[in-house]
């Protein structure tokens, strides 16, 4: 059995807030020429990741099945006449990334995964056998418009960051354990793991092919 005590975390609900509105809801919380170019994910993960302060000694591990689609579905949508600044934003770096560089701040080990049925699984995994002090374990997604269409964007937007570590400490919220289940159960999706989260919903039952997660607050 892998395990990790949860001693902070942060979420953001943004459901189907346009990417103006969150930048509008959010720009305080960056410099004003780094929150024009931001993405919609990139602006809501950075904001539930500054409370945690990652440092160069923690494990970051990010969640995104689809990334920053809403922003390559804005390009796309400005031919005939390709936008060169929505050019540069659909090839932005990603959200937590973008949020590292803006803010200057070096990590040392960053675990970025994509997938769907084992993402987070495969994120939970990845979290609970990592060798620092304390692994950091964000993401999230923002809405797509018309590539939901194609299952090639998220319904709606959202992120979370939370801050866990091997001791249970004075801190302590909530605790993960993962063990080995069946191959054939169904997966959790990235927005069943951010309404668990959100909520503070406890869970016991299938992560991922292979693997039943215990989720336990306090």
């Amino acid at each position: 059995m892998l395990e990790l005590y949860i001693q902070t975390l942060h979420t953001d609900e943004a459901g189907l807030e346009t990417p103006a509105a969150t930048r509008e809801r959010l720009k305080s919380s960056f410099p004003a020429g780094a929150a024009r170019r931001m993405t919609q994910l990139g602006m809501l993960v950075g904001t539930c990741l500054r409370p945690l302060s990652p440092e160069t000694q923690d494990t970051i591990v990010y969640l995104s099945q689809f990334g920053e689609s809403r922003s390559l579905e804005a390009y796309l949508d400005s031919f005939p006449c390709a936008s060169p600044t929505l050019f540069q934003t659909s090839i932005h770096p990603g959200g937590l990334q973008q949020m590292l560089i803006g803010r200057q701040i070096a990590i040392g080990t960053v675990f970025p995964l994509s997938g769907d049925a084992q993402l987070v699984s495969e994120g939970l995994v990845t979290a609970m056998t990592a060798e620092s002090p304390r692994v950091i374990i964000c993401g999230g997604e923002e809405r797509g418009t018309w590539l939901t269409e194609h299952n090639a964007a998220a319904e709606q937007s959202f992120a979370f960051a939370l801050a866990a570590t091997q001791e249970r400490g004075d801190t302590c919220i909530g605790t993960l354990r993962i063990n080995e289940g069946d191959v054939n159960a169904p997966g959790l999706t990235l927005l069943d793991w951010f309404r668990l989260l959100n909520t503070r919903t406890p869970y016991l039952g299938p992560a991922g092919a292979g693997w039943n997660l215990d989720l336990e607050w306090h």
